[in-house]
């Protein structure tokens, strides 16, 4: 039996439920950072009809899944290769690359020093300062590149603290690692839900930078963790080569890939997203801004990192108050640089923002 000091990942809803006792149904999770429109209504009205397709083996080349994405990210099709997830990408990439030594930019996920870890390599982080509102010193971070190093990792926007790197300053990163032959690695995961989203992602540098590889997935923005559909974008040939030369046949079935084909072209839900993204981020910040209980860090993402200020409330405090109603946030102490006054929370629908700061704000 798990005990209530145990920290929850979005996904630990059945956790959740056998803890507390409360039905995975019923809670409202504002931890998984996931699109609370829910999934594509062009998918989801479409998908029935194509049902017959699992009767068939997919396209072991996925051609027009990649078709579409790379209509959607403008990325030739050649640059793309697709997965099980981000997670199965991130997996091949480092199996591939075997790096002996790793920097990450943190706080972050921490996929990626298990990941390097279980293929034998050692992870150093860079970390993003409270003090700079987890804003990366480009100039001091630079500083920290050398040959010594094989891989740098950047998920941008970053979780947990929302921050982002900007496209201009990226260059200036992946040009002083191109002079060291470390290969970079940009996890976009929740790109697409940046403010600015042209200013931000890195798509458009894979075709001047061989030493970059993108990785993305339809977890969060497109609400579809359960199809597994993740994909890299990098303009190195023979490394798209290597990774298709070591991934398994069909990682992704029939369903999931047409799903993907069908999410990627709904440009209304795409519209409508980034809409209610940007307007009850600016809406929660706004409100999170004037409480004197807590500092609240600038969001490029769907979700926002808080600390609390008011003396004798911790992460969990605030954790167990929100779940007793039903209601699932981040306790983000686990992370790197990180402790039990930091909580972390996304963007759900307006009604129940106003339902979480309300409850937040009675122990605040």
């Amino acid at each position: 039996m798990l005990k209530h000091v145990d920290h929850f990942h979005g996904s630990d809803l059945e956790k959740i439920e056998q803890v507390y006792g409360i039905k995975k149904e019923e809670i409202i999770s504002f931890s998984a950072n996931v699109n609370p429109l829910g999934i594509s209504p062009v998918m989801r009205s479409a998908l029935i009809e194509r049902i017959d397709c699992i009767t068939s083996y997919p396209d072991r080349e996925y051609t027009s899944l990649r078709q579409q994405i790379g209509s959607y990210t403008g990325a030739p099709l050649e640059h793309i290769v697709v997965g099980n997830g981000s997670t199965e990408l991130i997996s091949l990439f480092i199996q591939l690359e075997h790096p002996k030594k790793a920097l990450i930019l943190g706080p972050t996920y921490s996929e990626y020093e298990r990941e390097i870890s279980l293929g034998g390599g050692t992870s150093l982080y860079y970390p993003l300062k409270e003090e700079n509102g987890f804003l990366a010193d480009i100039t001091d971070f630079q500083k920290h590149l050398g040959e010594s190093l094989d891989l740098l990792v950047i998920c941008n926007p970053n979780n947990p603290t929302s921050s982002a790197i900007p496209q201009q300053a990226m260059r200036k990163i992946l040009d002083e690692c191109k002079r060291y032959d470390i290969c970079v690695l940009i996890d976009e995961t929740y790109v697409e839900f940046a403010l600015d989203y042209d200013a931000v992602t890195c798509v458009p540098l894979t075709r001047y930078y061989n030493n970059l590889i993108i990785l993305r997935g339809v977890s969060k923005f497109f609400a579809s963790p359960g199809l597994r559909l993740g994909y890299a974008i990098t303009g190195n040939e023979d490394l798209i080569k290597r990774l298709n030369s070591v991934k398994n046949p069909w990682t992704i079935n029939s369903l999931a890939a047409i799903a993907g084909e069908l999410m990627f072209s709904d440009k209304d839900y795409i519209t409508k997203t980034r809409e209610l993204t940007a307007k009850e981020r600016t809406r929660v910040l706004q409100e999170l801004k004037s409480w004197k209980t807590v500092k609240v860090y600038d969001s490029q993402a769907n979700f926002v990192l808080v600390r609390i200020e008011k003396e004798g409330i911790t992460a969990e405090d605030l954790f167990e108050h929100a779940i007793r109603r039903k209601m699932m946030i981040r306790n983000c102490c686990t992370f790197p640089f990180l402790d039990n006054r930091y909580i972390r929370f996304c963007f759900m629908h307006p009604e129940q923002n106003d339902a979480l700061l309300t409850c937040l704000k009675e122990l605040l």
